[in-house]
């Protein structure tokens, strides 16, 4: 009697060959893994000490005043010493330099005793030249409470109440998880399933007694598998290098790698879709580029949504990898379990239901 055909056991060696052809493909290795990972230690390495601005220090600034070792204490200005003064100039006109700062000492009262000369150009940021006022007004003033002491018409008590820092990288991984997996998903898919279609690999799978249900689950689980990898080594250096928060340690990344693998079955979708639509090899890259960028843009990847106009906002509220990034962050920074996440998680069920429904009606097998 003919032993029964095994489908779990071509299924799993489906799975295998694909998780090696992945491995061995160098397209899947970069936009899965590299340009992530990439970009996670890019701006990990920027860090999260906020904004500053360049200021030029003149040749003939007195640099021993107390004004001027006060600025050079501060995070926020970055002193330029070691240029010229026609190279701070040409800096200055061309935006590079903020300002360009002197300061002179010798007054006497009533006149104050030091002259702060702040040269700024049209090309300079407002909102750096802003910011550089506010710095110095901030420390002159500190300056003057310490020189002058007076009487004042007000006291303030602080009070500090614990909270986490919320560092560069606890934004940018998230988005950088978002991206890799819907690249795998999209390119990968498409590209997969348009060639096993035009190489008549999957003609010769229907020769066999494997079920197509069985021959889609074995690239899924491959791609699952892959992209967990990847998500396990992306994590793994924002954490390790950078101080990536994981607010409930190894509980959150278990719920991270759980919603990187929902987002990946949901955008798999498209790459589906792509792969039925697409007549010729050469019109995937345009086709998925459409479902792809406007959500490496728009939805929070690099920077967050509320940057934009408001005109703007409702599109980038609707696409799904905005509800992805946003689950990712909240349950890695804010400390949220998946069953606080009803919002996002509804409107990434909605979106596969969708694009699953569309992937039906287009996707080809032959």
């Amino acid at each position: 009697m003919a032993e029964k055909y095994n489908q779990g056991r071509a299924m799993w060696s489906i799975t295998k060959a694909s998780i090696r052809a992945m491995f061995r493909s160098p397209s899947a290795i970069v936009f899965s893994l590299g340009f992530p990972l990439m970009f996670t230690m890019v701006f990990g390495f920027i860090g999260g000490g906020g904004s500053s601005v360049k200021v030029g220090v003149d040749h003939a600034s007195d640099t021993l005043n107390p004004v001027y070792k006060g600025l050079r204490l501060s995070k926020n200005i970055r002193l330029v010493t070691d240029l010229s003064q026609e190279n701070m100039e040409d800096d200055l006109s061309k935006g590079r330099l903020t300002a360009i700062l002197k300061i002179d000492t010798g007054g006497h009262a009533p006149v104050p005793p030091y002259t702060i000369h702040l040269k700024t150009s049209t090309a300079s940021s407002p909102d750096n030249v802003g910011m550089l006022m506010n710095i110095m007004g901030t420390g002159i003033n500190i300056a003057n409470d310490r020189a002058y002491p007076r009487p004042s018409v007000a006291r303030i008590v602080p009070e500090t109440v614990p909270g986490r820092i919320y560092k560069r990288i606890d934004f940018i991984l998230p988005g950088q998880l978002g991206f890799s997996l819907l690249s795998a998903a999209v390119f990968g898919t498409a590209f997969l399933f348009f060639s096993l279609r035009q190489t008549l690999v999957l003609k010769r799978f229907f020769a066999t007694p494997v079920s197509r249900m069985y021959i889609i689950l074995g690239e899924a689980i491959s791609r699952l598998l892959f992209q967990s990898f990847g998500s396990i080594i992306i994590i793994g250096v924002g954490y390790f290098l950078f101080g990536f928060t994981l607010v409930h340690g190894f509980a959150t990344f278990l719920e991270m790698l759980l919603l990187c693998l929902f987002g990946l079955i949901v955008f798999m979708g498209f790459g589906f879709v792509v792969s039925g639509i697409a007549k010729t090899e050469s019109t995937i890259p345009p086709l998925a580029n459409i479902v792809t960028l406007p959500q490496f843009l728009l939805a929070g990847t690099f920077f967050p949504i509320d940057v934009f106009p408001g005109w703007l906002q409702p599109i980038c509220k609707v696409l799904p990898l905005t509800y992805l990034n946003d689950a990712l962050r909240k349950v890695a920074f804010e400390g949220l379990h998946l069953w606080n996440l009803g919002p996002q998680l509804l409107i990434l069920t909605v979106w596969g239901i969708v694009v699953y429904a569309v992937a039906v009606k287009a996707f080809r097998w032959e």
